[in-house]
């Protein structure tokens, strides 16, 4: 991504913001809500209108019809179809997109929701629902998963299974990037940005960052980073 900028009527949302995210690699982007997190993330998977600047995506212009297939994307809302079940769900977009049925049970088992795959999608909790999204993300095993805020409404212990399953996708050759505003989130990722009012503060791994700004974890590197900011101006 080269010199990015997203206007929405009269506000620049992205002011012309560059960055590269590592393949293989986990890739945190973390701000507080309304920094331009979902815009940006929009601008990667092809779907913002950009008003100027460059975003390649798996060496192609983001939104390119050949990337369907190779992005899974998950929204802060949950992409499901509330008046069928579980599987139903995952059974219709694994047809869209043309994978094996045999991929369905592997993405459900994947998400935690084989005990509920006969549950109607409408019926379910704020965070399962996510996680039906998750899964249908999951299907075909897409190179690049890109995930808006995938682990809020969730329960620690379950937090803790999905990072653990970003890892091993992760470990098995795919790019991910998770956004989240939970600073504690950022000890699990490979490589950081850093994002408020829509610019990039600082990007690079949790210990260069850390290193950088003489502090001991990511929530003191951004403070620090706010308010050298602040003072600047």
């Amino acid at each position: 991504m080269q010199d990015l900028v997203v206007v929405r009527g009269r506000r620049t949302v992205l002011p012309g913001l560059s960055c590269t995210l590592r393949r293989g690699a986990i890739t945190g982007l973390l701000g507080p809500s309304g920094c331009g997190k979902s815009t940006l993330i929009r601008s990667i998977v092809g779907v913002q209108q950009v008003d100027s600047g460059r975003v390649e995506v798996l060496g192609q212009p983001a939104g390119s019809a050949t990337l369907r297939s190779q992005i899974g994307y998950v929204t802060q809302e949950a992409s499901v179809y509330d008046n069928l079940s579980v599987r139903d769900n995952v059974a219709f977009f694994s047809r869209v997109l043309g994978v094996p049925v045999s991929d369905e049970d592997r993405v459900i088992e994947q998400v935690g929701l084989a005990d509920h795959g006969g549950s109607l999608a409408g019926q379910l909790s704020g965070g399962q629902r996510s996680r039906v999204s998750l899964a249908v993300a999951l299907l075909g095993e897409p190179p690049l998963l890109v995930l808006d805020e995938p682990t809020v409404g969730l329960d620690p212990v379950l937090r803790v299974e999905l990072w653990r399953l970003f890892a091993d996708l992760a470990a098995a050759g795919a790019t991910i990037l998770v956004s989240s505003h939970a600073m504690d989130e950022a000890a699990r990722c490979d490589d950081l940005i850093l994002m408020r009012s829509g610019e990039i503060l600082a990007a690079g791994t949790p210990a260069q960052l850390c290193d950088a700004a003489g502090a001991q974890d990511i929530e003191s590197v951004f403070l620090k980073l706010v308010r050298a900011r602040g003072e600047a101006a």
